[in-house]
């Protein structure tokens, strides 16, 4: 069975494609919920709304989480509020950045 602890490891393996810092540590993973037992909403951002990314980074989330035998569905909802800031990475990941 899937769980919210479960789900966030597996995003660990989502990077982003520019800084080759995972999603969780980079911060931009606000919420993981499980609607249904096999139904997952996954609440994120980006560094920035223009990301050339983008769509890259937001179908990464989904196809790695829908990839899961216990996940028929993972809707992804990203926003901008609150926007995205340095101060939500990980200190492992500002160590990657040589902070």
């Amino acid at each position: 069975m899937a769980t919210v602890d479960k789900i966030r490891e597996e995003l660990k393996c989502v990077l982003d494609p520019e800084l080759n810092i995972n999603v969780v540590d980079l911060g931009l993973i606000y919420g993981i919920q499980m609607s249904t037992e096999r139904d997952v909403e996954i609440t994120m951002t980006l560094t920035t709304p223009g990301c050339p990314l983008h769509d890259s980074i937001t179908s990464g989330v989904k196809q790695r989480i829908e990839a899961l035998e216990d996940i028929d569905t993972a809707m992804i909802h990203l926003v901008w509020e609150p926007a995205w800031s340095p101060e939500n990475m990980s200190e492992e990941a500002l160590k990657q950045l040589g902070r």
